[in-house]
């Protein structure tokens, strides 16, 4: 793993990074756009992390901190690259930038049909709260 390289996305990643989701993620989210994905990054510059395999993007996880919560969304690996560490490489990034902001937990947002990813999760440490089910409002300006 030492030609990975993870970083945190600057602006002029965010096509790459969209075009990447597009490919390699799963589901899609409102916010996937040029203006969602600068919105994250100009509010919490290092939140959005990529994984860099010689100058290729082959991984991201958005490792957002509220100053109360550590939430992760879009933790996504090439599909020619899975099961090589890359995803457990950005986790542990994901980690460390939340236990040096004070974080206590992380929580991820896994879909329900993406059983591939829970063993990715469940090896990782994580599992389901079961007391709770996310709610949602589009919210439209």
């Amino acid at each position: 793993m030492d030609d990975l390289h993870i970083r945190p996305a600057a602006a002029g990643d965010l096509p790459a990074v969209l075009d990447f989701w597009a490919s390699s993620a799963e589901g899609t989210s409102i916010s996937d756009d040029v203006a969602g994905v600068t919105r994250l990054v100009e509010r919490d510059p290092g939140a959005l992390l990529l994984a860099e395999r010689d100058g290729r993007l082959v991984g991201t996880v958005i490792a957002g901190f509220d100053g109360w919560r550590c939430h992760l969304y879009r933790l996504a690996v090439d599909p020619g690259h899975r099961r090589q560490g890359i995803g457990s490489a950005l986790l542990a990034a994901a980690e460390e930038r939340f236990t040096a902001l004070g974080g206590r937990r992380g929580d991820a947002m896994v879909l329900d049909r993406n059983e591939r990813a829970h063993h990715a999760w469940r090896a990782a440490g994580y599992g389901p709260q079961e007391q709770w089910t996310r709610w949602v409002k589009p919210l439209h300006a």
